[in-house]
């Protein structure tokens, strides 16, 4: 089905955008200040997923695509960078809406503690293997300059937001691998996988996902100090 990964990114995004306008979210309020910080992340992550499609650290399987590219990326690889990141910082909105309460406030610092040191690890162990390199040097990169430099006030509603994302996490990731429509290349990676997704997909996505909510949170607060 050619249409399969295109249809991903609509249902993807599908929800969000309807429930965007709901009465007491009011989601649609923010979108202008998701946008600077999708536009730079994607660029970013993007720079790095062409190298990894030219190297050959995954491809995608022509039978789910539409076929058009750009600088070797299908369309819908492009779209996924906008599509999840808008997803997942609705559920963070959502999430600050509804639980009022800073549920991982205790906690916040020690987890990025210890996944700083887990990214240290994994550098150390598989400095060889490209895709773990980039995710887990990325990962604790991100972490050190949100926890010790900016010093963000938001990183325990991000961590309660990206647990809550790894639902659809799962079903996303778990098509897109399963079928497969993005194919792995297991020598520049871990080889080490839950279920059909590799381990590396869930800090890559969470490194994906921070940058975004933090430059979400940085053009809001700007936007309201210009308002």
């Amino acid at each position: 089905m050619k249409f399969a990964y295109l249809l991903i990114n609509f249902l993807t995004i599908f929800f969000p955008i309807i429930l965007s306008f709901d009465k007491r979210v009011q989601f649609f309020k923010s979108w202008k200040f998701i946008f600077p910080g999708l536009f730079i992340t994607g660029l970013l992550f993007l720079l790095w997923d062409y190298i990894f499609t030219v190297y050959g650290v995954w491809s995608f399987n022509p039978e789910y695509i539409i076929g058009f590219y750009i600088l070797n990326l299908p369309l819908e690889e492009i779209l996924f960078f906008v599509t999840v990141p808008f997803a997942c910082i609705f559920v963070y909105e959502c999430l600050n809406f509804y639980v009022r309460k800073d549920l991982l406030q205790r906690f916040s610092a020690y987890i990025s503690y210890v996944l700083i040191g887990l990214s240290v690890l994994m550098l150390f162990l598989f400095y060889d293997r490209v895709y773990t390199l980039i995710t887990f040097g990325l990962l604790a990169a991100v972490l050190i300059v949100a926890e010790f430099v900016i010093k963000s006030s938001i990183l325990s509603r991000f961590y309660l937001a990206y647990l809550v994302s790894l639902l659809p996490f799962y079903i996303v990731n778990g098509i897109l691998t399963s079928i497969p429509i993005v194919m792995y290349n297991d020598a520049e990676n871990m080889a080490f996988r839950v279920g059909t997704i590799p381990l590396e997909d869930h800090f890559y996505s969470m490194s994906m996902l921070l940058i975004n909510i933090l430059l979400f949170e940085y053009f809001r607060k700007k936007g309201k100090l210009t308002a």
